[in-house]
């Protein structure tokens, strides 16, 4: 029952960008790659505010920086967007990130699911804030950690 409720759900979802830069936004993350990261400039403002559960990075040079790091330790890395709420110059989407890198998995793939909260201004994006389960994302995903974490939340939810 639970399926067919949630594969209901998943046919109703919402894809489609209103504004110009929404669209150029999300048509730029679900192409994005180590090879064209020279795209973020076409979407991200110069006085961009993003927030990440692990960074807060002001101005677009040091987002580039940011990008141009974790792009060179991933092995690959593709965004889909499955939801999108948005309101005029702000916006609420919902992704799944698969990704891979080669200490973390033993190399093989993971996907997470997240969501990000988008502020614009003149056509580009001046405020990022992603929303993701670190340890999702990461932590669990750590030979040692991962088995800790796993254990911590098995004892929690019993």
């Amino acid at each position: 029952m639970v399926n067919n409720i949630n594969a209901q759900f998943d046919e109703k979802q919402d894809v489609n960008a209103n504004t110009q830069w929404l669209t150029n936004f999300v048509e730029v993350y679900q192409q994005l790659a180590t090879d064209n990261l020279h795209l973020l400039e076409g979407i991200y403002h110069q006085d961009v505010n993003f927030i990440d559960p692990m960074h807060e990075i002001n101005g677009f040079t040091d987002l580039a920086n940011y990008f141009n790091g974790l792009y060179q330790n991933v092995t690959s890395c593709q965004f889909t967007v499955t939801h999108i709420i948005e309101k005029e110059t702000e916006a609420a989407i919902y992704w799944l990130m698969v990704y891979q890198h080669k200490q973390l998995n033993r190399g093989d793939k993971i996907t997470v699911s997240g969501s990000s909260h988008l502020k614009s201004v003149d056509d580009k994006v001046i405020y990022h804030r992603d929303y993701v389960d670190l340890g999702e994302m990461l932590y669990q995903r750590l030979p040692f950690v991962g088995r800790l974490i796993t254990w911590i939340k098995n004892r929690a939810a019993s």
